[in-house]
C-alpha cells in the first residue's frame, strides 16, 4: 500500500463528504415538495459530472473503475465512498436513498439513511434478518419478535413461514393492534423487535404508534414500521420514535406503475441493547454495506430511478387520491348492498380519532389552498359485499373501469379480493385473526374523477339487483390473437 496515495483518495473523500453533508443540511430547510423534486442531486454535480443533465442520469452501469490500486483498496474497504458494484452501490440508488430519507425524516432535526431494495418484500427482509442473528452470549436461547397479524399477505408468510416455521424464530402476533396491553404482554428478555403495518393492508388496521414506541424505547427493542400505504406524504413514522421504517416502493411511492423496489429507512445512533455498535450508528448503511452486500436484495440503477421521477409529485398525488378514496368511501357507507367500509377517514370508523392524530397532509398549513393542517387518509380502502361470496365476485368481475389486479398505489384505480389473491397462501384460520373475510374487496382510488370511480362501483353493485351488466373487454386484444387471453363465456 502507498500511504501518500491512500491518503490523497481520504483527503478527496473528506472534502466530498463536507460538502455533500452542507448540501444535504441546506435540502432539509426546503419544504417537503422541494426536497421530493431535487433529493441530493446538486447542480454543482450536474455540471461537474453530468454533462449538466438536469434530471439524475441512470447509472446503468455493473461496477465502477479505479484510477489506482490506493484508490481500489481505499473503496473497497470502505474508507471512502464508492460505486464498486452495483449490488452494493450505484449512483442513481444514491440519489433515490438520499431523497427517501429526508422525506421520511422531514419536519424534525433526525438524521437518517435508507438502504434501497428490490422489493417491498426484500425490504422487510433486510430490516428485520439482522436482529434474528444467534446472540453468542446465549446461542441457544429461543428469539421471537411481535408483530400485528394486520399485515400484507407476503409479509405473514415471510413471518410465519421462513422465520417461524422454517427458522425457529416464534412470531408473536397482536391481535388488537390498539391494545397497548396486548403489545406487552408479548414481549420478553427474547424479543428482537417489534413490527407494524399502519394503516394495514387490506383492513385499515391502526394503532398508536408513539405509545408503541415508548415501549419499545422501554425494552431498549426496535420498533419497525410498514409505512407503505401512508408514505411520508402522510405519515412519518421516525418522527413519533419508531426506529425503522419499511417501505414497498413499488406502491404509494411509484404511482405509474413502471417500478418495483423496497426501502429501509433508519435513524442513525439508534439506541437498543445489541451488541453491534456498527449496526446501531447507521443501521441502513450497515445493512447495505455488509448483509445486503452478500445476500443481494439490493434495488437496481433503472427502478431507483423510474422512482425517482415519481416521487417529485408525491404530495399533490397523495392528498388527489386521499381527497377521492373519501368520497368513494362515503358513497360506499350509504349504499344497500354495503355491509362495513373500512376506511379511517369515515368518522364512523372506530379508530377514526386515533389516524387523525397521526395522519395529515405534510405541509398543508402552507398550502394557499388549506393554510392549516389538514387530514388525509391515503388511497387505499376496502368495503364489504352485503351477501356471498359469489355475490362479491360477481360485482368484483363487473367492473369496467376499476383494474381488477393485486397491485396498489397505482395512478390508476385497481381492486382485489385478498381472500383469494394477496392474502390467499395464509389460510382461512389466519385471514379470520387478520379480519379478512371473502366478502371483502381491496380498493385503491387512483387519480381518475372521483365521480367516474363512483359510477363504476354503482353500475357494478347492481349486479346485486339482477340487472344485467355488459362487459366492455373485447374476446381478443389488440395485440392480436397471439397474445390474447381466452375468456370466459
Amino acid at each position: 500500500m502507498n500511504s501518500s496515495g491512500m491518503n490523497h483518495y481520504l483527503e478527496a473523500a473528506e472534502r466530498s463528504a463536507k460538502w455533500h453533508a452542507g448540501y444535504k443540511a441546506a435540502m432539509k430547510k426546503c419544504r417537503f415538495d422541494t426536497i421530493a423534486v431535487h433529493g441530493l442531486y446538486s447542480m454543482q454535480e450536474a455540471l461537474d459530472y453530468n454533462q449538466g443533465s438536469i434530471i439524475e442520469p441512470i447509472y446503468m452501469s455493473s461496477s465502477q473503475a479505479y484510477r489506482d490500486s490506493d484508490e481500489m483498496e481505499a473503496a473497497l474497504s470502505y474508507q471512502i465512498p464508492t460505486w464498486c458494484y452495483s449490488r452494493i452501490g450505484n449512483p442513481s440508488m444514491y440519489y433515490l436513498e438520499g431523497v427517501l430519507a429526508m422525506l421520511e425524516t422531514y419536519g424534525s432535526d433526525l438524521d437518517a439513511s435508507c438502504c434501497a431494495t428490490s422489493s417491498g418484500m426484500a425490504a422487510i427482509f433486510s430490516a428485520c434478518e439482522p436482529f434474528l442473528s444467534v446472540d453468542p452470549k446465549r446461542p441457544n436461547s429461543p428469539m421471537n419478535f411481535v408483530a400485528t397479524c394486520q399485515v400484507y399477505g407476503g409479509t405473514f408468510q415471510q413471518f410465519a413461514i421462513r422465520k417461524q416455521q422454517e427458522k425457529g424464530s416464534e412470531w408473536r402476533k397482536v391481535i388488537n393492534s390498539s391494545d397497548i396491553r396486548e403489545w406487552e404482554k408479548l414481549i420478553d428478555e427474547n424479543t428482537r423487535f417489534l413490527y407494524g403495518e399502519m394503516p394495514s393492508n387490506p383492513g385499515q388496521a391502526f394503532f398508536d404508534l408513539e405509545a408503541v414506541a415508548k415501549l419499545a424505547h422501554k425494552y431498549g427493542i426496535p420498533l419497525i414500521i410498514d409505512n407503505t400505504v401512508g408514505s411520508p406524504a402522510l405519515i412519518r413514522p421516525l418522527t413519533w420514535g419508531a426506529h425503522i421504517v419499511i417501505q414497498s416502493v413499488t406502491k404509494s411511492l411509484t404511482t405509474s406503475g413502471f417500478g418495483v423496489a423496497g426501502a429501509v429507512i433508519a435513524r442513525k445512533n439508534l439506541i437498543l441493547k445489541i451488541d453491534n455498535e456498527t449496526l446501531k450508528a447507521d443501521f441502513a448503511t450497515y445493512i447495505k454495506a455488509l448483509p445486503n452486500r452478500d445476500n443481494g436484495p439490493n434495488i437496481s440503477p433503472m427502478n431507483a430511478v423510474l422512482t425517482l421521477n415519481d416521487i417529485r409529485t408525491l404530495r399533490s398525488k397523495m392528498d388527489l387520491m386521499s381527497r377521492s378514496t373519501m368520497k368513494v368511501a362515503k358513497y360506499l357507507e350509504q349504499h344497500k348492498h354495503i355491509e362495513q367500509v373500512d376506511y379511517l377517514g369515515l368518522e364512523s370508523h372506530p379508530l377514526h380519532k386515533l389516524a387523525k392524530k397521526y395522519m395529515i397532509l405534510v405541509d398543508s398549513e402552507q398550502d394557499e389552498l388549506y393554510n392549516e393542517k389538514v387530514n388525509r387518509y391515503g388511497h387505499l380502502m376496502s368495503f364489504r359485499i352485503k351477501g356471498s361470496i359469489q355475490d362479491t365476485r360477481d360485482v368484483f368481475d363487473a367492473f369496467q373501469r376499476i383494474w381488477r389486479a393485486t397491485d396498489l398505489g397505482r395512478i390508476k384505480s385497481v381492486a382485489t379480493i385478498p381472500a383469494i389473491s394477496t392474502h390467499q397462501q395464509q389460510g382461512e384460520e389466519a385471514r379470520k385473526i387478520a379480519d379478512v373475510p371473502p366478502n371483502l374487496i381491496r380498493l385503491c382510488v387512483g387519480a381518475e374523477h372521483p365521480d367516474d370511480i363512483i359510477a363504476d362501483l354503482d353500475q357494478a353493485l347492481a349486479v346485486m339487483d339482477g340487472k344485467k351488466t355488459i362487459s366492455t373487454s373485447p374476446e381478443f386484444s389488440a395485440g392480436g390473437a397471439s397474445s390474447a387471453r381466452l375468456r370466459k363465456n
